[in-house]
């Protein structure tokens, strides 16, 4: 091992951290990386990054630390930079890491759109957003159902959520809600695949993402790129769509990497504009207009249906939301919650007194939560504490805000009211109109658009 190599650490969350190795380290002789942290995400440190997707310079894999060792690492391992390597968080939080960093002795870096990203063979269409929660997976569904209408194959690739086994991760492609079991996914993963293959489209995932759009490619007309937490693309768009959250207005100038999205964006979908006041909504128009004024923006709403609206009205229900979106993402509500305000429910029940295991240890670390449930599954024990946790509540009614249908995964023995949200775009533009602007440019003419 040359002793000019540069040693470096890349502090990450199970996703772009991995990204940014194999993109910008793994065959890069000028540098040795030495570890990984792990943040945001429970349980996926003391793994090793293994040798057959790490390469020929690194054959014994590279190991994972916990982010809390990140110090210690550095001073032990001699570490000369460090690659801030995860999304989603404030500028505050970044700049706390970089400190401790530099007082380390070590440098303090970001990794770039240009040094990351791939370019694909075939058309790219990223959707991204400036916070978790802002409404991107239905963004991207909208985006994908509008395409297929149009007579286009296409296929999305979506943000890493590589938990378990990396080397059998390396690049999983999802046809069937059969390959979602195949393929031992968490809830967080299921809640982005499965509203895709219920749909009729394949969705790739993994952790090689070259590997990846390699073999999307052979099967895509376009590719849709179905970002995750406020992550810039991994591939170099063509069309570059970012969602924002006029409930979180201000957020979008102050997360990282949120704002590069936004600056970034060819169109800005501005959501749930048929739940937020009009001095959210002037004060997010105004502050997209100072940083990108070139932006198409579509407005959109996401409203709500509801399977069992009679089991809410008057009742006393625990509702449980999207996990990510009440942790990490900070939201203080989710679709469960709008929906069981709008049906009249009598009582929210707190699920703190009663959570169990790794439930009580996420409102533990997420303190901010409230009286909802989040719907953690990174792993099996997780999803042991939260069919535990749901048992032991008495209520009259579970309402579900989340993307999937979680009785499917767990035993809910209460009475359940699945709540669903779709996008849809209110006045002019809108994304079909966009959209076929954007084809017609590729000399992709539609075979069927009549919105342009």
């Amino acid at each position: 091992m040359s002793s000019s190599r540069k040693n470096v650490i890349i502090i990450g969350a199970a996703g772009r951290d991995f990204h940014n190795f194999n993109t910008c380290f793994r065959d890069n002789q000028d540098y040795n990386v030495v570890a990984f942290t792990a943040a945001q995400i429970p349980d996926i440190d003391g793994r090793r990054y293994p040798s057959g997707l790490a390469g020929p310079l690194y054959p014994d894999g590279i190991p994972i630390h916990n982010q809390s060792d990140l110090p210690a690492l550095i001073r032990d391992l001699h570490v000369d930079v460090c690659a801030f390597s995860y999304s989603d968080v404030s500028y505050q939080e970044v700049m706390n890491v970089a400190s401790i960093v530099n007082t380390a002795g070590a440098d303090f870096l970001l990794i770039g759109p240009k040094q990351s990203m791939i370019e694909s063979t075939k058309p790219v269409i990223a959707v991204g957003a400036v916070r978790t929660g802002c409404g991107k997976s239905q963004t991207s569904r909208r985006i994908i159902e509008l395409l297929m209408d149009m007579g286009l194959k296409v296929v999305a690739v979506r943000h890493p959520m590589p938990y378990g086994d990396l080397t059998a991760q390396k690049v999983q492609r999802f046809a069937t809600i059969e390959d979602l079991h195949h393929h031992h996914c968490t809830i967080e993963e299921m809640e982005e695949y499965e509203p895709h293959v219920t749909r009729g489209n394949v969705i790739y995932a993994g952790v090689d993402y070259e590997a990846i759009l390699r073999e999307a490619e052979k099967e895509a007309d376009v590719i849709v790129w179905d970002g995750g937490n406020n992550d810039f693309p991994f591939y170099k768009p063509d069309l570059m769509i970012t969602v924002a959250d006029p409930h979180r207005v201000g957020h979008e100038l102050s997360y990282y990497p949120g704002e590069t999205t936004l600056r970034m964006a060819d169109i800005v979908v501005i959501n749930k504009i048929d739940t937020s006041g009009p001095e959210q909504l002037h004060q997010l128009r105004d502050n997209i207009l100072k940083v990108n004024p070139g932006a198409r923006v579509v407005d959109a709403a996401s409203p709500l249906s509801v399977d069992h609206p009679g089991r809410i009205r008057g009742k006393r229900v625990l509702v449980v939301e999207d996990g990510p979106t009440l942790t990490h993402g900070q939201m203080k509500f989710g679709a469960g919650t709008v929906a069981a305000q709008k049906f009249g429910a009598r009582e929210f029940i707190d699920p703190r007194p009663f959570a169990v295991g790794k439930i009580r240890e996420t409102f533990q670390t997420y303190p901010e939560t409230g009286a909802l449930l989040p719907a953690m599954g990174y792993g099996e024990q997780q999803k042991k504490d939260l069919e535990a946790t749901i048992r032991a509540i008495d209520c009259d009614a579970v309402v579900i805000g989340t993307p999937i249908d979680l009785t499917r995964v767990i035993t809910i023995e209460q009475p359940v009211v699945k709540v669903g949200y779709e996008l849809q775009e209110i006045g002019k533009p809108d994304l079909c109109e966009l959209l076929c602007e954007f084809l017609k440019s590729r000399e992709m003419v539609p075979q069927d658009c009549s919105c342009a």
